[in-house]
């Protein structure tokens, strides 16, 4: 990953946490608690999104999974 990736990476998660404890420092724990997926997911999906993704396989260029020779 590039820098400008990763920054955006640190800070969505850091965001994300950053509201789950704010929360929880309110006393919202049950909140929290039902959230806490949400908030795992949300981190997956980021990090997902700003991978790198390979270049797909030319048109016309076989990939050897069909059985051809």
């Amino acid at each position: 990953m590039d820098t400008r990736k990763t920054a955006i990476l640190v800070i969505a998660t850091v965001v994300v946490f950053g509201w789950s404890t704010v929360m929880a420092a309110l006393g919202h724990a049950a909140a929290l608690a039902s959230l806490a997926p949400v908030l795992g997911l949300t981190v997956q999906q980021v990090v997902r999104a700003l991978r790198t993704r390979p270049d797909p396989p030319a048109a016309g260029v076989p990939d050897g999974q069909d059985g051809a020779r």
